[in-house]
């Protein structure tokens, strides 16, 4: 196993372990923001999570810089992580450079702190968006990388609003613990893929379930057996684009 993949699991294991005791969700958006440099090559990575009255407040860094925590803050109020959050959708400012008239204050930041692009990415569950992830590139980060970036997002999510039904007394129903275990699973799975066959998130998804199918498998079940390493990717990726 690479150091790379290594990293990529050790990741999304972090991203969704909520049931441990002591679980700190402030402890989890910095190891999201760490992971995200280390994986994917950023320069930084910020996170921003919404209040109770819908307004964005900086969590967690990658790098506790006095000039990056700034930019965090500013972009609490202009730059991509507020469009972002506000649609619930990914923000791509490939250019910094292109959005001075947009974000006239969070641009001049973000260039004077040698970055040339910024992505936001949403916290997002079906269609409730709770913050964003911010990466910063000092150069042209690929799109495979953003799409592990979204599902380290993702993951990151489900463990926060997990965490917090649980903080609340809420009990989940066994149907819907199941379906949020079984995501995360297969998030983890993806990555597997994604890293092993250099292949985008969703071209991952593909092969995951084009195994499961020919072998009358249920995705969940392959997708743990990946995750846990009883399954070799390699196997996955030869089979389910075995031409019959």
């Amino acid at each position: 196993m690479g150091d790379r993949e290594r990293l990529m699991i050790n990741a999304f294991v972090s991203m969704a372990d909520t049931l441990v005791d002591e679980y700190d969700v402030t402890e989890l958006l910095h190891i999201l923001a760490q992971r995200c440099v280390e994986l994917l090559g950023v320069g930084a990575a910020g996170l921003t999570l919404a209040d109770e009255r819908g307004s964005l407040e900086v969590r967690a860094s990658s790098t506790d810089q006095d000039g990056l925590r700034e930019l965090l803050q500013l972009g609490a109020d202009e730059g991509p992580g507020v469009d972002c959050f506000r649609t619930g959708a990914a923000v791509h400012a490939a250019s910094i450079g292109a959005y001075t008239r947009r974000w006239p204050g969070f641009a001049a930041a973000a260039q004077r702190a040698g970055f040339a692009s910024v992505h936001a990415l949403p916290l997002r569950l079906r269609g409730l968006t709770i913050g964003a992830l911010n990466l910063f590139g000092r150069a042209h980060v690929p799109a495979e990388d953003l799409e592990l970036a979204q599902g380290l997002a993702d993951t990151a999510t489900i463990g926060i609003l997990q965490e917090r039904a649980i903080r609340r007394g809420e009990v989940l129903s066994g149907q819907l613990q199941s379906a949020l275990s079984s995501r995360v699973v297969i998030e983890q799975a993806k990555g597997v893929l994604s890293v092993s066959g250099r292949l985008s998130m969703a071209d991952a998804f593909t092969a995951l379930r084009r195994y499961a199918r020919s072998n009358n498998a249920r995705l969940s079940e392959v997708a743990r057996s990946l995750a846990e390493r009883e399954l070799d990717p390699a196997v996955v990726l030869t089979r389910a684009y075995r031409k019959n």
